[in-house]
C-alpha cells in the first residue's frame, strides 16, 4: 500500500472520529478532498535501456544547476585570498602525500631518495636554481600561514570584516608572503 493511501486512510478515520483527530474535522475533510483531487493513477511501462537513458536525459534538462564560482560577486575582495588559501593547502598536502608515497616506493622502484642522495643532488644545483626552488616552496607555506592567522582572528575576535579592513589585510598578507619567501630563500 502506498504511503499516500495510508495517509488518506488515516485522515478519513480522523474525520470519522473527530474526538481522536489532532486537527479540526473541517480541516481534515479539506485535506482528504484535496488529496483525492490530486491523486492520479500510477502506471508503469517497460522501457528499453536506450529509451530509459532518453527519459533520464530529458529529466536532467529540467533539474536545477548547482551553483558554481560564478555565483560570487567579483566586486568582493576576499575570495581571491580564500581560493589561494585552499590551493596552497592542497599543494602542501599533495606534496606531503606524494613525497611520502615516493619515499616508501623508492626501494621497490630502485630510486635513491635517501637523505644523503637528496643533499648531494641539492648541493650540485646552481645557486640561482636553489633560490628559485626555495622561494617557490616558501611562498605557499607563508601565504597559507598568514591567511590562516587572519581566519583565526576573524573567528576569535570577530573583527576585520569591513571592506577596508579586508583589503588592507589581504594586501599585507600578499606582500608579507612575497617578502618572507624571498627572505627565507636567501637564508643559507
Amino acid at each position: 500500500m502506498s504511503s499516500q493511501r495510508v495517509g488518506v486512510m488515516a485522515l478519513r478515520r480522523a474525520v470519522a472520529k473527530p474526538s481522536m483527530a489532532l486537527v479540526s474535522p473541517s480541516i481534515a475533510r479539506g485535506i482528504v478532498a484535496r488529496s483525492a483531487l490530486q491523486s492520479r493513477p500510477i502506471t508503469t511501462e517497460k522501457l528499453s535501456e536506450s529509451e530509459a537513458h532518453k527519459v533520464l536525459a530529458s529529466q536532467r534538462l529540467h533539474r536545477p544547476v548547482s551553483p558554481h564560482i560564478t555565483i560570487y560577486d567579483p566586486a568582493q575582495i576576499w575570495y581571491g585570498a580564500s581560493i589561494m588559501q585552499r590551493f596552497t593547502g592542497m599543494a602542501y598536502s599533495g606534496a606531503l602525500y606524494g613525497g611520502s608515497i615516493a619515499y616508501l616506493m623508492a626501494p621497490l622502484l630502485g630510486w635513491h631518495l635517501e637523505s644523503a642522495s637528496l643533499v648531494a643532488f641539492a648541493a650540485g644545483l646552481p645557486v640561482a636554481v636553489k633560490f628559485v626552488i626555495k622561494t617557490l616552496a616558501a611562498f605557499p607555506f607563508l601565504f597559507h600561514s598568514f591567511n590562516g592567522v587572519r581566519h583565526l582572528v576573524w573567528d576569535a575576535v570577530l573583527r576585520g570584516f569591513s571592506r577596508a579592513d579586508i583589503r588592507k589585510a589581504t594586501n599585507v598578507i600578499w606582500v608579507a608572503s612575497v617578502i618572507g619567501s624571498v627572505g627565507l630563500a636567501a637564508l643559507w
